[in-house]
């Protein structure tokens, strides 16, 4: 199942071309009282959501998605959990390119561990992103993203997976510089997610995964999940080790090789096996 938020925080069911407004589903979510639990609402009660869905959506409105504002599928995501330098091949790139490593020494995510991306910087394949500082270089990172349905703590490899709702297309991204990795990462609009969420059921091999970006119609970086250092069962095993994790928390997996520079104006046509593709226009800030 393919599910979105659309314009004015519509839910759909995306059956392409056409989004079907299945926003009555949204009823079976139980009241909220203060104190908010950490976690995304819908991601946490998912599976009533979906059934509710599949119960709509032969009388459901239609759209064509072309004609829709796609918002990010996770409205209010605990936290953004990103894999720093996770594959091998962006790794030597990273230490070859003082644009990227001012002239530190690049290391791979099994000594970095990982770092947190603020939530505040999540936006929708249709919202694009705000270059902040662009007299600085600012680089697009394609990742598979992984969405947390069942939180849990010291989740063990072998169950990893049964921790998963589904996956989306990630953009990590990030302003060049000195500065922390977190800081340099999270400014507003610099985590895209979309452009909907793939329920876990429909990938067959979340270890095989592929997943690409191109530029203006370039092609910058094309890769797999087979090459990742940290497997997605890893990721959570090894997240979940520190702190425990909460249904609509998002782990951005790492990106590959390929990374450049974006300016306003350009044109970021993502694609991941099995979720779909997304266009993400890049514009100033105000």
């Amino acid at each position: 199942m393919k599910i979105c938020r659309f314009d004015d925080n519509r839910l759909g069911l995306v059956r392409e071309p056409d989004v079907l407004d299945v926003s009555e589903a949204l009823d079976v979510l139980p009241a909220l009282r203060y104190p908010i639990p950490p976690c995304d609402f819908l991601i946490a009660n998912l599976d009533r959501v979906r059934t509710r869905i599949a119960a709509l959506a032969p009388n459901a409105p239609r759209k064509k998605l072309a004609a829709v504002r796609l918002l990010s599928p996770v409205a209010n995501p605990p936290r953004i959990i990103n894999a720093p330098v996770n594959y091998m091949k962006h790794h030597a790139e990273s230490q070859a390119d003082k644009g990227i490593s001012f002239g530190k020494d690049v290391k791979t995510i099994e000594e970095y561990g990982l770092f947190l991306k603020s939530s505040t910087a999540l936006v929708g394949a249709s919202e694009g992103v705000a270059l902040r500082f662009p007299d600085r270089r600012n680089d697009h990172e394609v990742e598979v993203a992984v969405i947390i349905g069942k939180g849990g703590d010291r989740i063990p490899h072998h169950l990893a997976m049964d921790h998963v709702a589904g996956y989306s297309i990630g953009l990590d991204m990030t302003v060049r510089g000195t500065e922390d990795r977190s800081l340099r990462k999270s400014i507003d609009s610099y985590a895209v997610l979309g452009p909907w969420l793939v329920t876990k059921d429909e990938i067959e091999d979340p270890g095989k995964i592929g997943f690409s970006i191109a530029v203006n119609g370039e092609l910058r970086q094309k890769s797999d999940t087979s090459h990742l250092i940290f497997d997605i069962p890893k990721l959570i095993e090894y997240a979940s080790s520190f702190y425990a994790l909460h249904p609509g928390d998002v782990i951005l997996t790492g990106t590959p090789e390929g990374v450049g520079p974006v300016k306003p104006g350009d044109i970021m046509h993502c694609e991941v096996d099995g979720v779909g593709a997304m266009d993400v226009k890049v514009r100033a800030a105000p």
